[in-house]
């Protein structure tokens, strides 16, 4: 047994020295032969890299097909907290990863694009996993932003395109700047493409691609930069104690120290004193702060890794590469001590990024499948994104676009000029709003300041687009000033003036009976409409003014039913007049025939009232009717205007045929306001009478109103009833005023609530004041009191929605329709309007109005005789 252990020992180390340099021999024959045939491994590792990445871009091709997209709409009242915004992204952040298991990493990402093209300022939409539709669709915004599904984007192919991908460059644990909420972070972007052209073909398009950031990368890294930081403290402490030294060794070589050192032997009593050199102790290297050496990146909440893509198309070369300049320009106010940057290098002329290879096909690949495949980590936080992670707010000034606010084209009806807007790369161009949606519109600002030129240019265009209107002035300014831009045969026997004013060595005046029913009225609504229009004027209600209220409607309903026997008979022109009512109250044998004319027209209600109660009624209480009607008739304008039998003027005519009918009332006087308030009354009348045609036969009417002030002190409630009820009739009102404090609070209150368009020139801060709070105060009163004449804030609803405020200027008539004047045909336009009206001499009305009583009278008689047997025959066959 002894024997054997020896010989069993020293077998083993034989056996155990040959196994380690089999081992070791062939290492070295494998590292040869790898040496002789490395292309056979490289080979190998290229054919299972390609393959796995050709399943990998098909799994993720397959997983991009499976995409959904929505696009957000923000409110005009849009405006998030920091809070909101960060909810936001990490709804993003968790829908990234709402995909099938066996999704590649590259196809788990939430896409924001942000895209113009000319046609609106800002389109943002949303792409992700279509798992992740129900969390994206429900949003922190609220009902401030509408989010809807959307469609596929099919461009049409450009001419010239470039691409550019942005890197984070700078410290990689710095954090992007911390951009304000107001202004909007979006406002530099929005601004690089305010100026787009869609008739040019430009096209800009954002897309930021966010997908959380992987655990084992973002783990790899952080050891990195902890060894970094601990190499770089190292070398710090080096070189510190390095200095330290070198600071020590000078010292102790300089004359100083050595003196001292000598003083301080002597002192010490002999030479043995400690001349020997100082210690010197190395810095030790302070330990490192993992906070402070990962920046962003120390923790992995809120992390996401980003991909940021552009693309610039456009038609007219050069164009495209500008627009990329300005974005490029744009992203640099994130920039702080990490900034996007874009991919790529450049040789002289030439830039080797995106648009070229090798980057170029990538690029195109990960635009068209939405793959999130960034070259660098491009690491951030949630809080770094805050101004992409929402549509624009209410901070955000966004340019107005064809889209936005069409462009205005003479002669076509369905285009309302407004003016001329001025775009951010300073083309002008004359801007519109459709028809059917400027409903009511309110014009304030100071006198001269162009409310009235841009009223007028609007008429204009609407006329010669073939549009019927009514222009009321009370200063007939307005009307020689349109004059020769409306002298065009096509609108000659159109035009009708009404005019008041009467001056000049022949004054000519037109002529309109109230009371008329020649034209086919309805009896109680001319009763009504002449009362009320009355009472307007007056201040007469039924607590103030009873008794006059019903004096004068008992009068006029006697009147027109004389008129409608009249024109029964055939014969209007022996119809009564509104003068007529002083006869009626005062001449008993005048008052004892119209009723008895009236047999069959008059009510019996009506008919007991003049046998009942009017002759217990005292002589005093007639002066209170009688007296505006004195003041009519002494003044021959009116007197010869009101007093004619069959007047021309027929307003509910003039809609029907699209008429242009120029009305000058002449004055703001006591009188002046009474005739004003019966033309208001009148056409109240007639608009609501249009409720016996079916809304599709309606013909679009507009009104004009200047001198607002002046119109409702004759009529308040009457214009404030137009602003209520004209839109059902397809009559939309034009209202101009100074001040709209000066209106009446009817007035005031139903043109401001009714209102599609609002528009202000300069005036005094408190009379602007109730117009910019209705925009918000944005802008507010200072900015709108400091604009130049001619130039106007402007909101308008345009497809539904309002749009502006924002700065336009008034069209001039000289400029916009300078190819319109016709001076040299305005006096012959000016013969025939007044020829349309119907005008004649002033004193041949006159003498017509005064002889007006005893046609009316010998009318009458006939008709009493006429009808008196009939009426006794009927009375002996009832019995």
């Amino acid at each position: 047994m002894d024997t054997a252990a020896p010989h069993l020992t020293g077998q083993a180390t034989p056996t155990a020295s040959g196994s380690v340099f089999g081992l070791f021999t062939g290492i070295i024959r494998t590292v040869d032969w790898v040496t002789v045939h490395w292309w056979v491994p490289m080979t190998a590792a290229t054919v299972v890299w390609a393959v796995g990445e050709i399943v990998v871009r098909r799994l993720a091709r397959k997983a991009s097909a499976e995409r959904m997209a929505l696009e957000l709409v923000p409110t005009r009242y849009f405006d998030p907290g920091l809070e909101e915004i960060f909810r936001r992204g990490v709804q993003l952040a968790r829908a990234s990863t709402s995909m099938p298991w066996w999704a590649p990493r590259r196809a788990k990402a939430v896409q924001i694009r942000l895209r113009a093209d000319g046609s609106r300022a800002l389109r943002y939409r949303i792409e992700g996993p279509a798992g992740g539709e129900r969390l994206l669709s429900i949003t922190p915004f609220g009902p401030a932003v509408t989010v809807t599904r959307a469609r596929p984007l099919a461009d049409k192919a450009r001419e010239h395109v470039v691409r550019a991908e942005f890197i984070l460059r700078g410290k990689p644990t710095a954090p992007l700047r911390e951009v304000p909420l107001d202004p909007d972070p979006l406002q530099p972007l929005v601004d690089a493409v305010c100026d787009l052209r869609a008739e040019l073909g430009d096209l800009a398009e954002i897309r930021l691609d966010i997908q959380r950031a992987p655990k084992w990368v973002l783990r790899a890294r952080r050891v990195q930069l902890m060894a970094d930081a601990r190499r770089r403290e190292r070398r710090e402490a080096q070189r510190a104690a390095r200095w330290m030294r070198q600071d020590a060794g000078g010292i102790e070589d300089s004359l100083a120290w050595h003196v001292q050192q000598l003083v301080s032997t002597k002192q010490g009593g002999g030479g043995g004193g400690g001349g020997g050199r100082r210690l010197v102790m190395p810095p030790v290297p302070r330990r490192v702060d993992p906070v402070e050496a990962l920046g962003k990146l120390a923790d992995d909440d809120h992390l996401v890794r980003v991909q940021l893509l552009v693309m610039c198309a456009s038609n007219i070369e050069g164009r495209a590469e500008a627009r990329l300049a300005q974005l490029q320009a744009a992203f640099d106010v994130f920039g702080g001590g990490s900034r996007w940057a874009m991919r790529g290098w450049r040789v002289g002329p030439w830039r080797f990024g995106a648009d070229r290879w090798p980057n170029r096909r990538g690029f195109e690949r990960r635009w068209a499948l939405g793959h999130c495949q960034p070259p660098r980590p491009n690491w951030v936080r949630l809080e770094e994104l805050t101004g992409l992670l929402k549509p624009p707010t209410v901070h955000c000034r966004l340019p107005l676009l064809a889209g936005d606010l069409p462009s205005f084209q003479f002669n076509n009806p369905k285009l309302l000029l407004q003016g001329i807007y001025r775009a951010p790369d300073g083309r002008r161009r004359l801007v519109a709003s459709y028809t059917t949606e400027t409903l009511f519109e309110v014009g304030v600002g100071k006198a001269g300041g162009g409310k009235t030129e841009r009223a007028l240019a609007q008429a204009i265009g609407w006329a010669h687009a073939g549009g019927g209107l009514m222009f009321v002035d009370p200063h007939r300014d307005s009307w020689p000033r349109a004059l020769p831009f409306l002298a065009h045969d096509a609108l000659l026997r159109r035009i009708a003036l009404i005019d008041l004013n009467a001056g000049g060595p022949t004054p000519q005046v037109s002529s309109w009976n109230p009371l008329g029913m020649h034209q086919g009225q309805v009896a109680h609504e001319v009763v009504e409409a002449t009362a009320d229009a009355f009472a307007s004027a007056l201040g007469w209600d039924d607590a103030g003014a009873p008794r006059a209220l019903t004096i004068l409607t008992a009068a006029l309903a006697v009147l027109v039913a004389v008129n409608d026997s009249a024109c029964r008979a055939g014969r209007p022109e022996d119809q009564a007049t509104i003068f007529h009512v002083r006869t009626l109250l005062t001449d008993p044998a005048f008052r004892a025939a119209a009723l008895a004319g009236t047999q069959g027209r008059l009510d019996e209600e009506s008919r007991s009232w003049w046998q009942a109660v009017f002759p217990a009624l005292p002589v005093d209480s007639f002066a209170v009717v009688l007296n505006p009607i004195a003041r009519l008739a002494s003044h021959p304008v009116t007197r010869a205007f009101l007093g004619q039998p069959a007047g021309v003027y027929n307003i509910r005519a003039a809609m029907d045929s699209k008429m242009i009918v120029w009305v000058c009332p002449g004055g703001n006087g006591p009188t002046d306001q009474l005739v004003t308030a019966l033309l208001a009354r009148d056409l109240l009348r007639a608009v609501r009478s249009r409720r016996d045609t079916p809304e599709h036969q309606r013909v679009l009417f507009r009104a004009y109103f200047d001198e607002l002030i002046t119109l409702t002190g004759a009529a308040p409630e009457t214009i404030a009833s137009m602003f209520e009820d004209f839109r059902k009739y397809k009559v939309h009102v034009h209202g101009m005023t100074q001040l709209l404090a000066r209106l009446p609070t009817p007035v005031r209150l139903s043109l401001v609530q009714n209102a599609s368009t609002l528009a202000s020139t300069a005036g005094s801060q408190s009379a602007i004041a109730p117009i910019t709070a209705e925009w918000g105060d944005h802008p507010g009163p200072d900015i709108v009191a400091a604009l130049d004449r001619y130039d106007h804030y402007l909101s308008l609803t345009v497809h539904g929605r309002r749009v502006g405020p924002f700065p336009i200027t008034g069209p001039h008539l000289d400029e916009v329709f300078a190819a319109y004047a016709r001076p040299r045909q305005a006096a012959a336009l000016e013969r025939s309007a007044r020829a349309t009206a119907g005008a004649a001499p002033l004193d041949q009305l006159t003498a017509g109005a005064t002889g007006q009583l005893g046609r009316v009278s010998d009318f009458l008689a006939q008709h009493s005789r006429a009808t008196t047997p009939a009426v006794h025959l009927e009375k002996g066959s009832y019995q």
